[in-house]
C-alpha cells in the first residue's frame, strides 16, 4: 500500500523562508535515511511558495465541452489548506504509515495528513470500470512505471 503524507505550509514556507539547517534540517534527513533505510520512503519532497504557482479552475459540464478555465497565479491566502511538501510512503497498512509518521521532527502543533493512494488495481476494480478503460488504465501504469 502506498500513502501520500501531506507536510501543511505555514507562513515561513509561505514566505520562503529555510528552515534553520543546523535543526530541523539535520533532524528531517536523519528521518528519511530512517525511512529509506527501512525501505519505506519511495519519494518525498518540500514544494515552493504558492507566490511560484497557480491555480486552474473548471466551471462548466465537460460532458457538454463547455468548460471554462480559470487561471489563477499565486500566491493563494488560505494558508490552512496549503501543502509545503509530501512523502510517499510504501507500508503494509495505514497502522504501519501512521507508526512512521508519529516519528517525523515536527512540534508546534503541526498535523500530518496521511491518505493511501488508488493502486491501478484497486481503482479499476472499486469504479467497475469497462474492460477498454481497464486496458487504456493498465497501458498507462506500463509506460510509467518504465519511466521511474
Amino acid at each position: 500500500m502506498r500513502f501520500m503524507v501531506l507536510v501543511p505550509g505555514n507562513e515561513q514556507s509561505e514566505a520562503n523562508v529555510m528552515p534553520d539547517a543546523s535543526t530541523i534540517v539535520g533532524d528531517m534527513t536523519t528521518y528519511n535515511e530512517e525511512l529509506v533505510r527501512a525501505g519505506v520512503m519511495l519519494s518525498g519532497e518540500g514544494l515552493h511558495p504558492t507566490s511560484h504557482g497557480a491555480k486552474v479552475r473548471f466551471d462548466g459540464d465537460p460532458s457538454t465541452g463547455e468548460v471554462k478555465r480559470t487561471v489563477t497565479d499565486g500566491p493563494f491566502t488560505e494558508a490552512k489548506e496549503l501543502v509545503a511538501g509530501y512523502w510517499i510512503l510504501q507500508c503494509k497498512s495505514k497502522e504501519e504509515c501512521i507508526e512512521w509518521v508519529r516519528k517525523a521532527p515536527f512540534g508546534g502543533g503541526t498535523e500530518l495528513e496521511n491518505r493511501e493512494i488508488y493502486e491501478t488495481e484497486d481503482f479499476m476494480r472499486d469504479h467497475n470500470l469497462p474492460d477498454e478503460l481497464k486496458e487504456r488504465e493498465e497501458r498507462l501504469a506500463v509506460q510509467l512505471e518504465a519511466k521511474q
